[in-house]
């Protein structure tokens, strides 16, 4: 014999003021993830022309702010592995494969990498999380395979606007041809 019951709970009464506060809300938090989005986009856009200033001057034109804002401060004594992996793809001159953006980590942050059981499962991982903040986006490439690129504004490429002319534009064509 059963001793359950079964409670049903009454449909909420169809109120026009509620679908209105719901509609509105709905429309206001699509303008703000739009909003968010593109400020993602232009944030990549500064922080990638800082850091190719500093590829082109040195580092020491930067002030110690700029450098804590582009994750190279001294602010930790060991940097974290999503700090890494940011300024990996930052740098990257072309977007990058998971086993790419580990053989960079181990070249530039062995001491991060060591600690991970699976290092290529965390940099997925790390990875796939930037996309979900909206810092990186990923696609499949010309292989077919799937790449990791630090988000721009479309149209900005800093290295490109860095180099100097070329008499045959051969120089700022081909850096433009490697963002693609």
């Amino acid at each position: 014999m059963s001793t359950a019951t079964t409670v049903t709970s009454p449909a909420p009464p169809v109120n026009g003021h509620v679908e209105e506060v719901i509609r509105s809300a709905q429309h206001e938090l699509n303008q703000l993830l739009h909003q968010r989005a593109e400020t993602m986009k232009r944030i990549g856009t500064v922080k990638q022309t800082l850091v190719c200033l500093a590829k082109v001057f040195g580092e020491d034109v930067l002030t110690p702010e700029l450098l804590r804002l582009l994750g190279r401060g001294t602010t930790r004594k060991q940097p974290g592995f999503t700090r890494a992996c940011r300024v990996i793809l930052m740098e990257a001159v072309t977007p990058l494969e998971a086993r790419h953006g580990l053989r960079e980590l181990q070249r530039r942050f062995p001491e991060l990498v060591v600690r991970h059981k699976d290092p290529i499962a965390s940099v997925t991982t790390v990875f796939n999380r930037l996309v979900g903040y909206a810092e990186v986006r990923s696609f499949r490439n010309g292989k077919g395979r799937r790449v990791w690129e630090w988000i721009a504004e479309p149209g900005n490429d800093a290295e490109a606007s860095l180099m100097p002319p070329v008499e045959n534009g051969m120089a700022r064509q081909s850096a433009t041809m490697t963002k693609q």
